[in-house]
This record gives structure tokens, sequence and C-alpha cells, in this order.
């Protein structure tokens, strides 16, 4: 399969990103075009001039906003999962070993049958929509074209025609433009004692649903890399406990609401006096200890912990609105296995949660 390269350009020059994407659809390219401005950078992935995928900064925060409408049809789509998500593929972003990781963690959803291929489709078809919106409203940078693209080895879901994407994010554009009152949604993130924002559901149009049938070139997901085993989730385990101390109820009933029910088992405990033995009878997988509480404050119930034979190991996360080094110090004198600082959202907690049941 032949492909022409466009070119490359070591300095910013004004760009006209729909003409680029015409000679590309015209010239039927398969590879990588990649574009940078001063703050942006993005990577469309052509197959035949067809749109296999565009990507853009903040990639997984794009992936949780489109999973989280999706999860109005698929209940298993939950903050937890793409939390999972993040840890799985997110921190490998940072040294290059993993190309296009938030490509690959929707093969890895497809793969666990968290969603089917036709959701994948519709998936990369809203997302493409909104990377390419912000595409177009370039005005100068730099690109470079490679036949090459990594995800030549991975499956495909869906090969959108450009001509249709690009027609819709200018009718969009357009209508924002037009309209006094139009405003930029907002990008919801829960934060600690916050009620969720519910997301609207997403009804799947009949062409949405049919783009995955489309699909001329799928691979056999039974001879994909992806079911490696570093992929695979931290633990078979079903469901986890978490022993949560703190004398504040508010506290206690936010971070319950914050852990999913269907992935976590939560234990409450207000008092730190009689928390050694409803820990003992709980069994958590993991504990957060509030630092200041009355009578027993939370390094020295940690020490306590500590010396009981069943919590030697057990992961234990000091939950504190200090950040001092000192206190810090003090959290690994006590063997503290980890330190959450208020205000967090629920997706910093899930983080240092799954940071330590998973390890």
């Amino acid at each position: 399969m032949s492909t022409t390269p466009i070119g490359s350009y070591k300095f910013f020059q004004k760009l006209h990103p729909l003409s680029l994407l015409a000679q590309l659809t015209s010239r039927r390219a398969t590879g990588c075009l990649q574009v940078f401005t001063e703050s942006v950078s993005w990577s469309i992935y052509l197959e035949d001039g067809k749109l296999i995928y565009a990507s853009s900064d903040k990639m997984f925060d794009r992936l949780e906003e489109h999973t989280s409408r999706l999860s109005q049809q698929i209940p298993t789509l939950n903050s937890t999962l793409m939390m999972q998500v993040r840890l799985i593929f997110e921190a490998n972003g940072d040294n290059q070993s993993m190309p296009v990781p938030d490509y690959q963690a929707i093969c890895w959803l497809v793969n666990e049958e968290y969603i089917t291929p036709p959701q994948a489709a519709i998936l990369i078809d809203e997302m493409a929509k909104e990377v390419l919106e912000a595409f177009l409203a370039i005005k100068q940078g730099n690109y470079e074209f490679n036949g090459e693209s990594p995800l030549n080895q991975m499956p495909r879901f869906c090969r959108l025609d450009l001509r249709l994407l690009v027609e819709h994010c200018q009718k969009q554009l357009r209508n924002r433009q037009n309209s006094p009152t139009a405003v930029t949604a907002p990008v919801h993130t829960t934060a600690y004692y916050s009620t969720p924002v519910s997301q609207p559901q997403v009804q799947p149009s009949s062409s949405q649903l049919k783009l995955g049938e489309q699909l001329q070139n799928t691979n056999n997901f039974e001879n994909s890399h992806l079911n490696s085993s570093k992929y695979q989730q931290p633990s078979n385990k079903n469901t986890y406990t978490v022993a949560c101390i703190d004398d504040s109820p508010t506290v206690l009933n936010s971070i319950k609401h914050f852990l999913d029910e269907s992935a976590f088992s939560v234990v409450t405990i207000n008092d730190p006096v009689k928390a050694l033995m409803q820990i003992l009878r709980s069994k958590p997988d993991i504990i957060l200890l509030d630092v200041e509480m009355p009578n027993l404050d939370g390094y020295e119930l940690c020490s306590l912990l500590r010396r009981h034979s069943a919590f030697k190991n057990t992961p234990i996360i000091m939950v504190t609105g200090r950040t001092g080094f000192i206190d810090r110090a003090k959290a690994k004198m006590v063997r503290a296995s980890g330190y959450l600082t208020k205000p967090f959202s629920q997706s910093d907690l899930l983080k240092m949660v799954f940071k330590h049941i998973g390890s």
C-alpha cells in the first residue's frame, strides 16, 4: 500500500488544516499526520484516505469524558474501570514505551468485553469529531506525515469518511459562532465533597451503529499482543474491602460515595479507639486513615496497626489536609504506605487505591 509523503517543517508556518486533509483524502493516504503548535499536538491516523483514529493532548481526559456518556447504556463502564484503564495505559505513556496508549486502551476495553466493536466505533467517531473541530481552527504550526503508523498492527473498528466528519465539524463551528448564547461545555470533574454531575444520555444513531459493521480489516483479538499479562487488571478479585477511619461523617460518606459499590465494600469507622477491633473483623484490603482525630491521632493508630501481625503488609494511606515535610516524615516513620492530601477528587482517591491494591 503506497503512501505519498506530504513533507515536514522545522519552523512554524501558516497552516490550512482543511486543505491538508483534502490532500490526504484525495491521495488515499495511509499513515499518521502529526501536527504541532506551540501548546498542542494532533495525531490523525489514516488508511486509504479514511480516518481510523484521531488523538490530541489530554487524550485520557477525552476518553474518560466520552466513555462516561456510553456508561448510560453500559453500567460496567464506570469511573472505577476507567481509573484502572488510566493506571494500565496512561502511566506507560510518559516514557513513550507504548504507542498510541489511548487507542490501545480502547482495544483493551473491547478485548476484555467491556464494550463491543460497534460501541468502540461510536466512541472513536465521537472523539474524532471533537479532535477535528479543534484541529480545523489551527492557524499556524508545523506538521509531518509518516507512512508508517503504530496502528498498523492493531485492530480496526471503523474507517470514517473525512469529508463527512469535516462537514459536521464546520456546521458545529458555524452554529457556535452564530449563537449569541453559545458557551463551551465545561469538563466535569468530581471534587471532594461535591455532588457528581449527571451526564446526559446519548442515544447512538443507526448510522453510528453501522460504523462497526463497515470494518473491512479486522484483526483477530486472540492473536493480538494486547492479551499480554501486563495489560490485565490488577487482580481477579471482584470486590475489595476498604476500611475508612475518620471522625467526620461527611468525609466518610464522601469516600463511600466515591468508591463504586460494584468494586468496593467500604467499612466506615468514626471512633479511632474502637478501630482496631472493627478492622480485625472486616479484614480490609486497604485502610484509609485520617491523621487528625481526637483521643488517638492517625500516626499513633497506624503505628499500632503495624505492630499487629495481620496488618504488617496491609496498605495504609494517611488522609490529611497537612502537606508539610514533617507530616510526610511522620507518615514514613510509622510505615504508612501512602499519603493522600485533602481536598482530593474521586480520580485522586481511585488512583491511590488502585496503586496499592494492584501492587
